[in-house]
């Protein structure tokens, strides 16, 4: 297939999708056979990618001129093909797990939740595929507002509390900030347009390049760095794909992709380096690591801790990008994968517990892994390679962050990433291991239910052992991330 039509189709086919799941809402297994699909064929059209783009091919398409100068197009490089292909893989996998939970926790509004599922990885297919800082910005607002009606699911007035938090600064912070540095970089640099090496250097002073790069940092709110990452758990309260959705999927990646791709393709590493900007960035990263782990540990309710401990991983990417080396830049890229994979095992074991033991709290789950032994595993494996452990995936990211931090001279960065892994598995490893080895608060507790249903075991077993593979075939991650730097 030539590639401009696979990145059309890749685009075409989520957003179609969402209005056939409309139309077959009266046949639950019709609507989730196009679900399911959707998301096969996606998939399939983002993999044929793959194959050009290690090649050196860079296909690309322009859509429309949204300004004289300025448009709606698309090119696919190494990092956009990370960004897809996890997303479309995962979609999969989310989409079969949804089904399971979705009838096993008897959801409402169900056609509706798999409709703006839908919508959302097209839109995060978008930034993923964006050509240019317009495009960007425009598939990034798209995200915010396809996966409201997500956060605001349940529609009682918690769900709508959340969701307002949600969008609320989710747009304050990428209209209020992220559009004026938008516009600051067309009116220096006359162009949005993605170049490897940045459009910026000699443009503008430090001085200058500093604030654009503080607006970047925090006018990609989904990056959730503190003090604007209060978002994130407050988008707890949808149902627990949604959380899978925003933590492992679309949105958040969506945030850090977005930074990675700005650094290297508007600024430039080189230029980042030369300002006090990636050095501020830097250390409101490596505070957001630490301060976020040590909130987490106070959690009691399973998603908010997780929730915490997504706000402190997705720093470790932003750290990547604001070392400012190669080594860095790669391990913040396999970050977004191997953090995709660890995370979204946790979220739906934590949605599984839920629906087969209507538990929330960490404090009622001892003891719980007789009950449910597949779903503690899975757990103790996404927990292991959060946790940067081998032989799990998780490893290879925060290997590569350390290398990068050693590159740049940083020793206090490579003592904040083990002081994170020593709090990661604080709040994590005792999840699982009271699970096991814990004797329920109750004689007899856990014996009148087993595990979820199997849509919801498969799908976290699936991604459990994409923990463990990740591992032995990183490889290929790796190498796709390090085109960037071959001219």
């Amino acid at each position: 297939m030539i590639p401009e039509t696979a990145i059309q189709l890749a685009l075409a086919i989520p957003l179609v999708a969402s209005l056939l799941i409309v139309l077959a809402g009266r046949w639950p297994n019709l609507r989730e056979t196009v679900t399911i699909a959707a998301a096969v064929l996606t998939f399939l059209m983002v993999a044929t990618l793959f194959d050009p783009v290690f090649g050196g091919a860079r296909p690309e398409i322009v859509l429309f001129d949204m300004f004289p100068g300025l448009s709606i197009a698309f090119k696919v490089e190494p990092l956009g093909m990370v960004f897809a292909g996890i997303a479309s893989f995962l979609w999969i996998v989310t989409s079969f797990y949804a089904i399971g939970y979705m009838r096993g926790h008897h959801e409402e509004n169900q056609t509706r939740f798999f409709a703006a599922f839908a919508i959302a990885i097209f839109s995060a297919l978008g930034v993923a595929f964006s050509g240019n800082l317009l495009t960007l910005f425009v598939f990034y607002e798209l995200l915010s507002l396809s996966t409201y009606p997500l956060v605001a699911h349940h529609g009682d007035e918690e769900a709508k509390r959340g969701a307002r938090v949600y969008l609320g600064i989710l747009l304050t912070t990428s209209i209020g900030l992220f559009l004026p540095a938008v516009i600051w970089v067309y009116n220096v640099a006359d162009t949005l347009d993605f170049v490897p090496g940045g459009i910026l250097a000699g443009k503008a002073s430090s001085a200058q390049l500093t604030i654009l790069l503080l607006l970047f940092g925090y006018g990609i709110g989904k990056a959730a760095l503190m003090p604007i990452h209060r978002w994130l758990p407050a988008a707890m309260v949808a149902p627990t794909p949604v959380s899978a959705l925003l933590h492992a999927v679309a949105v958040v990646k969506a945030g850090v992709f977005s930074v990675l791709k700005v650094s290297f393709f508007i600024f430039g590493l080189d230029t980042l380096a030369g300002i006090d900007g990636s050095r501020i960035l830097m250390y409101v990263a490596a505070a957001t690591i630490l301060i976020a782990s040590l909130v987490a540990l106070r959690q009691d309710n399973l998603k908010r801790r997780l929730a915490y401990s997504t706000v402190s991983q997705l720093s470790y990417i932003v750290l990547g990008a604001m070392l400012a080396t190669r080594l860095g830049f790669i391990g913040g890229g396999m970050h977004i994968v191997t953090h995709a994979f660890g995370k979204i095992t946790l979220f739906f074991c934590a949605g599984s517990i839920l629906v087969a033991a209507h538990k929330t709290e960490i404090s009622d789950m001892r003891g719980i892994g007789r009950a449910m032994p597949f779903t503690m595993a899975a757990f103790m494996i996404g927990s292991l390679s959060v946790i940067g452990l081998p032989p799990f995936g998780g490893l290879w990211s925060k290997w590569y962050l350390a290398l990068g931090a050693l590159d740049a001279d940083e020793i206090a960065m490579v003592a904040v990433l083990m002081i994170s892994s020593l709090l990661n598995v604080a709040y994590l490893l005792p999840i699982a291991t009271r699970g096991f080895f814990s004797a329920p608060k109750t004689e007899g507790e856990f014996a009148t239910f087993n595990e979820a249903p199997a849509f919801c075991v498969i799908a976290q077993s699936v991604t459990a052992l994409g923990c463990i593979v990740l591992f032995f075939y990183a490889e290929p991650v790796y190498d796709l991330l390090n085109l960037l730097f071959v001219r």
